[in-house]
């Protein structure tokens, strides 16, 4: 009998689960049954139409299909899942989730995870070729330095591109990063932030990004947090914190990158240091995504973790009052007015905007828009041919809300959407690490700010 035009329970069926370690979460058609239950909660609810294509797709499919979820087919029901690009908003949004203690258990966000880690396994636990490029940022980074600046100059290069675009689908019009010449870490241990043994007030998770890309914000932190009395600690072979291949399921992979990490940060931590993080998704992960995907010892270890992750805003934030905190500000962003950009997975954390109310402390400095809009960006999404797109156009209130400040110098705790309000805005935001360093020294900004000012 079919099953179309049964009323379906919202209530959590007997498949629900967002724990990897658990059997259920891996058998198909119990994943099936919570997908169709989390189809028909969203269709009834509709607030997240704004964030993704996720919804809009899936509301104008049931919208033709007199909203019945069992006539929606696996393709169709694959499109949905291919449009989320875990913004986290939707989750941070709804009032039906696990964190609000709600009845119904919903969390769309993880809901995609498991049915993308279950596509992963099906097809043999084998990343294709660009999923082994996007999700592997060190191997890019190491290859891109062996490269001696070949890499930097072949991203900008249109045949190169295109032959990119052809081969990895990552579409030639992305805006990619350059790649650093000297890891950051590599740079740490020759300026002595690199110590024989754990300890300090912190140690610092520069992120794959800072490790591989932009060492300058890694350098801005390390002085801020010096400048403030904080005893902050570089430690040798930090991984990637996984998010990138949990993007395409990859839960196994993510396991390997993880436990190398408690390896090197669990020392610092059971010496009371705080593990500083200077990008969100990176804290998000640590903090809320490895206690429950890691499994057996590596749990226990990342459930130790999770309390000492803060993101480095979040802990200059905390220590504010203290007699350390320094006022010694020597320069004022010009004209004064600087619009902040809050990015989704700091949203996701619920943990306050601490990076922008750190900038209200430099003297003469006003946040003319704190913008809370998506910039469509995350992670590999707008680097992608299916995605790129897709996230200038997603991002369109975010680009429109800080042109609308009209400040010189835009600021994020992202450094990836950065780059995309780069691309599609055309000015590139700072770092909240970068102002405060900047704001440290004499004539810090020069002339101008932004871009200009590098």
């Amino acid at each position: 009998m079919s099953e179309a035009g049964k009323k379906i329970s919202y209530d959590p069926t007997p498949g629900l689960s967002y724990d990897p370690s658990q059997p259920v979460y891996w058998d198909p058609a119990a994943l099936h049954g919570e997908v169709l239950r989390a189809f028909d909660i969203c269709n009834g609810c509709r607030m997240c139409f704004k964030f993704c294509d996720s919804f809009p797709r899936l509301f104008e499919l049931l919208d033709q299909r007199d909203h019945d979820v069992h006539t929606l087919g696996t393709s169709e029901i694959q499109g949905v899942m291919d449009d989320c690009f875990q913004c986290k908003l939707c989750e941070v949004q709804c009032p039906y989730t696990p964190r609000d203690n709600h009845p119904y258990q919903l969390d769309f966000p993880a809901l995609v995870h498991r049915f993308d880690a279950q596509e992963f396994r099906a097809r043999g636990g084998k990343p294709t070729l660009r999923e082994k490029f996007l999700g592997d940022p060190d191997l890019s980074g190491k290859m891109a330095r062996m490269s001696m600046g070949l890499a930097n100059a072949m991203n900008k290069v249109a045949p190169a591109r295109f032959l990119m675009e052809k081969v990895l689908g990552v579409d030639r019009r992305a805006a990619l990063p350059d790649f650093a010449t000297t890891a950051f870490d590599t740079w740490a241990e020759g300026a002595g932030w690199v110590k024989a043994e754990p300890g300090g007030d912190a140690v610092l998770f520069q992120t794959c990004y800072v490790q591989n890309n932009d060492t300058s914000l890694g350098r801005d932190t390390l002085e801020v947090l010096r400048k403030n009395g904080v005893d902050v600690r570089v430690v040798k072979g930090l991984r990637c914190c996984g998010m990138p291949v949990w993007e395409h399921g990859d839960i196994e992979q993510l396991r390997r990158q993880a436990h190398d990490d408690l390896d090197l940060l669990l020392p610092f931590v059971e010496k009371g240091a705080k593990v500083l993080v200077v990008n969100p998704t990176c804290s998000m992960m640590m903090r809320r995504e490895w206690p429950h995907l890691l499994e057996g010892e590596d749990r226990a270890r990342a459930e130790k973790l999770a309390p000492a992750v803060m993101d480095v805003s979040e802990y200059l934030w905390s220590i504010r009052n203290e007699p350390r905190f320094s006022a010694d500000f020597k320069s004022t962003p010009p004209g004064g007015k600087v619009a902040y950009h809050a990015p989704c997975h700091l949203r996701a954390q619920a943990v306050g905007f601490k990076g922008r109310d750190l900038l209200r402390r430099i003297p003469g400095v006003e946040v003319a828009a704190t913008v809370m809009e998506c910039c469509g960006h995350d992670g590999t999404y707008a680097m992608t041919v299916e995605g790129h797109e897709a996230s200038g156009r997603i991002g369109e209130k975010a680009f429109d809300g800080m042109k609308a400040a009209q400040a010189e110098v835009w600021c994020t705790d992202c450094p990836l959407a950065a780059v995309q309000f780069q691309q599609f805005a055309g000015n590139r935001p700072l770092h909240p690490m970068t102002v405060l360093a900047r704001a440290y020294r004499e004539d810090g900004f020069g002339k101008g700010g932004g871009e200009n000012a590098r």
